[in-house]
Formats: C-alpha cells, structure tokens, sequence
C-alpha cells in the first residue's frame, strides 16, 4: 500500500513537472514573439523616420523663409535652425546626410529656404552662398516619360530646344562623366549599342525648380540625375536581395509604370513577372512593342509583336535591354516589394482594373470577358 501511493505521488509529481515545463515554454514563445514583433516595430519605424527626414518637409509649399545662418555656425547648428524654420524635418538626419554625402563648406548669411526644397538643394545653396529668391521656373516632368517626351517639356520652359536635349542625353563622353559622377546608380551598360539612348528611364518624374535665367542641359539633366539618385539609394539593398542590377531594376520598374495605375497592380504585376521570369518564360508586355516600334498606338496588333527588338518582350525573354520610361517611386518600390502569388497571366481591362489567372485557360476567357 506505501508503495502504490509512493508510485501515485511519484506520478503526480511527474505530472506537475510536465505541466510545469509546457507553461513555461509558452511563456517563452510568447516572450520571444512580442520581442520579435517589437524589433521589427522599431526597424520600420526607424525606416520610415530616416526616409521622411530625407524628403522635403512639404513638396507643395514653396513659400520662402529667410534663414540666417550666422558665421562660424556648426553643422548641428545649421540643421537647429533649419529644423525651426520648418525646412528640414530632422536635425540629426540632416547631419547624417551631411557627413554622408561629404558636404562641406558652408557659408553664413541670409537665405531664403522653402518646405518643397531637397536636401540636395538646401546643402548646394549653403555651399555657394547663393541667397534663394523665388524659383525662375518651375518644370513637372510626370510619370511613364521617355527621354523625348522630357526633352518636349522642357524645350516649352527652357532656352535649349528639343535636339540639344536629346542629343546631350547621347553623347558618349558627357554619360561617360555622368557613370563617374554617380556610380551608384549609372554602369557602362548603358553605353551598350543596342539601348536606345543611355540615360532612357533614369531622369525622374518630378517637379524641378529652377533658380538661375536659362540653366543649361547639363545642369537640368544633373538636377534630375540627383533626384533619381535620392530616390533608388534606398532601394539598393532591397534590389540587390532580389539579385538584380540598379540597371535591370530601374528597367523592371519602367514596366510597372506603363502596365499599370494603381501601387496594388503594380506590385502584383511584379509578382507575375517574377513567376516568369523563374521559368524563362517571355514577359509579353505590350508597352515594350511599342517602345520598340517607336510610336504611340492605342491598340497592339498581332503583327506589331513580331518586331525585331531586343526591347520587344514577345520575342525574347527576360527583362528588356533597357527602361522604356521614366517611373514613379512606387513602381520601383514594387520592384523589391512584390506581390507573391500563382499567377502567370494578367488582362488590363480598358477601364482601368487588372484581372489575374494561373493558367493559360483561365487568362483566355479574361481576355475574351474584358478585351473586345
């Protein structure tokens, strides 16, 4: 009788133990999940911290604010103050960029700063000395552009004329000097013979403001050439985990731009452009064919699809040899940030809305639904 209750007491204990040792490795899992999700809390929101304090505080309000900037002021001294007067979001930010960026130089005196300015604008305007008045022009160059079309616009604002553009924008020696100036996002590629113009797709869709009477096409093409670099460097480690080139990116996001409206579409679409490409599969994208065909239509017949051009993604696989346009950041945000899924096919409908299948079967009766 001693020994059964022994054994029964044994058990129990047993018992207690197990039970003991599965509440705490709940409590463990627990710990461990909310530590998890408070560091990726803390990673994002650092993430979307850092990236608000690199853009401009408002890139709608251009009204201008005297800024005096007396001599001998530090760098944290300059930021302080840019910081009160509302120009720059954050004064620490700001002096990271300066240190990374190496700017140095700067000079005191009266300013005249406003919300919608960069960074890149503030910091060149401390280091000449140049006092800000208001902008001589004002030039928005939107989304899904080529280099033609930019050069059209700006020919309507500026002094040069639509050819000087482009051909500046083709000159071997002039891009060369530009790969020097911004290896961070510019490489030989796009010197090869088959792209159609080198810089095709890498002068951003923004509003430039302009401070100086006739700035030339160089000064114009470095301005927007800066933007770009502002907006792809934080991207770079995302395109190098999707083991892309700056180059097939900036390309991939051009894509993004022509196919689709919404940020949504847009990152599906990357998603079905990603599954094709695993499988070496054409990405058949009709902006392409018309990028090669050179001209605008409003519907692709199937004769165009039979165009010889590396550019023409019907024939040949991959992505293109070059960007078809310029884009939006958050074409290129989708890029590294894709929608995962099945689906191999999508229909642009007329009306705007994208429709998505996994089979060839599946797309045929969407196209045949939606597309008259």
């Amino acid at each position: 009788m001693s020994t059964s209750n022994h054994d029964d007491h044994t058990n129990e204990n047993k018992k207690k133990s197990s039970d003991e040792a599965r509440t705490v490795r709940r409590i463990v899992a627990i710990v461990l999940s909310v530590i998890v999700i408070a560091i990726a809390a803390v990673g994002i929101s650092g993430y979307l911290y850092v990236k608000s304090g690199l853009e401009p505080v408002d890139p709608n309000d251009t009204t201008r604010k005297t800024v005096e900037i007396p001599i001998g002021s530090s760098v944290s001294k300059i930021g302080s103050i840019l910081e009160n007067k509302g120009i720059i979001e954050d004064s620490r930010i700001f002096r990271f960029y300066i240190k990374f960026r190496n700017k140095s130089g700067f000079q005191a005196g009266e300013y005249k700063f406003s919300p919608s300015m960069t960074l890149d604008e503030i910091t060149e305007t401390l280091k000449t000395g140049k006092i800000v008045e208001e902008a001589v022009a004002t030039v928005t160059i939107p989304e899904g552009k080529t280099i033609q079309q930019i050069a059209d616009i700006y020919s309507n604002k500026m002094s040069f004329d639509k050819e000087e553009f482009v051909e500046k924008t083709k000159d071997v020696q002039y891009v060369e000097s530009l790969i020097e100036k911004h290896p961070s996002i510019l490489s030989d590629v796009i010197l090869e013979p088959e792209i159609r113009n080198p810089l095709e797709g890498y002068l951003f869709a923004a509003t430039y403001q302009f401070y100086k009477e006739d700035p030339s096409v160089e000064e114009v093409i470095e301005k927007m050439l800066q933007k770009t670099e502002e907006v792809v460097t934080p991207y770079l480690d995302g395109i190098n985990e999707k083991d892309l080139t700056v180059h097939e990116a900036v390309t991939f996001a051009s894509l993004l731009e022509k196919e689709a409206r919404t940020v949504e579409d847009r990152k599906k679409i990357a998603g079905v452009f990603y599954n094709r490409l695993e499988i070496d599969m054409a990405l058949q994208t009709d902006p392409t064919v018309l990028y090669a065909l050179g001209k605008h239509k409003d519907r692709v017949l199937h004769k165009d699809l039979e165009v010889d051009s590396p550019y023409n993604t019907y024939k040949y696989p991959g992505i293109p040899v070059g960007p078809i346009s310029n884009f939006a950041q958050n074409s290129l945000d989708a890029v590294v940030n894709p929608v995962n899924s099945e689906n191999f096919y999508f229909v642009a409908a007329p009306s705007g809305e994208v429709y998505y299948a996994e089979d060839y079967d599946e797309h045929l009766r969407l196209k045949n639904k939606y597309l008259p």
